[in-house]
């Protein structure tokens, strides 16, 4: 009996009707991987004595080999999915901006919370790498100073003079 093509045991696994994306520029339904799954939900396929991801093998098969320095991107965000126009080869970077956690969240801030625009000119990039604003770690540090020299020059109350009284001029 023939083993079955590695193309062959993929597209049993693979559910063409699966639901619509609601993100743009997703034609089509998604195809979802019905077989074995890792622990973040990236279905899994046994090829050449390895486990490779489902969505990886689907790309590679429709569009060859995902070029150097890229991976590939599930533009319907759903990663059960395999549909080979729902999938695209982009740098880590991109991959992390188009989701929805917290990094991208943070980048897709435009503006510090009081109203300064994070721009060229205006932005530094603290030891941890997140980005600070010039503008309100200078009016910071202004205010910080100011309170500083209040604190050195605090007027002191002046000490009163004493009345020499008639006991101790005796």
């Amino acid at each position: 009996m023939q083993r079955p093509t590695p193309a062959a045991r993929f597209a049993v696994k693979v559910t063409a009707s699966g639901p619509w994306s609601l993100r743009r520029n997703c034609p089509g339904p998604c195809h979802l991987w019905s077989g074995s799954q890792n622990e973040k939900g990236y279905g899994t396929f046994w090829l050449d004595g390895r486990t490779v991801k489902a969505h990886r093998y689907a790309f590679e098969q429709a569009n060859g080999p995902i070029p150097a320095g890229l991976e590939v991107d599930h533009r319907c965000r759903r990663r059960e999915c395999v549909a080979p126009a729902h999938l695209e080869a982009v740098t880590h970077r991109t991959n992390i901006l188009r989701s929805t956690n917290h990094v991208a969240a943070r980048a897709a801030v435009t503006h510090c919370p009081a109203g300064h625009p994070y721009d060229q000119a205006n932005t530094y990039r603290a030891p941890n790498g997140t980005r600070k604003c010039r503008a309100c770690k200078n009016a910071s540090a202004r205010a910080a100073r100011r309170r500083a020299r209040k604190d050195r020059l605090a007027v002191v109350a002046p000490i009163r003079p004493t009345i020499p009284t008639l006991e101790r001029a005796a």
